[in-house]
């Protein structure tokens, strides 16, 4: 088989997180069917109200699960966040100044304002995308996501279930996980803040 054959085989987002590093882990996958998927945290969600929304957001420890319409969620998210925390999508890598951002402090969901990684998580995987490896403990769900073609663990806030993005395990110790974050599901929250 020619290169070109293989790369036409060979799904495009494979070659975007990590090129052909990850064939031999895709080929050694057990195939699963998309219906297999595994979910965290489950727990009953509380339709709330958009002022409810606004009270969360200055709680950013209260976990408890909750839910809005996505007409709500359009009314409070820029239609490229509502994009990415309602509808799982990916922004540009290189588009986020927070890839920069390196003040101490807490970064948290963008969507409902609860607190997802401390600063000193954070580090430079040169990606693209702001990266951590680690979360705060209870404050992130998980599920496989297929999209692509093979598993990926994609990550969302545990209270919104805005999806934030998909952890690797290729990260620095002490975890050696990546959290590779969408710019847009965040904001951070400066250490010194007042509010």
């Amino acid at each position: 088989m020619n290169r070109r054959n293989l790369l036409k085989i060979i799904p495009i987002g494979l070659l975007m997180t990590g090129g052909v590093v990850g064939l031999g882990k895709l080929f050694a996958a057990q195939k699963k069917s998309p219906e297999a998927q595994t979910v965290d945290n489950k727990a009953p969600k509380k339709m709330i109200t958009l002022d409810e929304l606004k009270t969360l957001e200055r709680d950013p420890e209260r976990i408890t699960p909750i839910a809005l319409s996505d007409d709500d969620w359009s009314k409070v998210l820029s239609p490229n966040q509502f994009v990415i925390l309602r509808k799982a999508g990916t922004e540009r890598p290189g588009s986020s100044p927070l890839d920069n951002e390196n003040r101490e402090g807490q970064f948290v969901c963008a969507g409902c304002g609860l607190a997802l990684f401390e600063s000193n998580t954070k580090f430079d995987s040169g990606t693209g995308w702001p990266s951590f490896y680690d979360v705060i403990d209870g404050h992130m769900g998980t599920s496989t996501d297929w999209k692509i073609g093979y598993p990926r663990t994609e990550y969302h806030c545990a209270r919104c279930e805005g999806h934030q993005g998909h952890v690797f395990k290729d990260g620095p110790r002490p975890t050696g996980l990546r959290y590779c974050n969408n710019g847009l599901a965040i904001k951070f929250i400066p250490a010194d803040s007042t509010s």
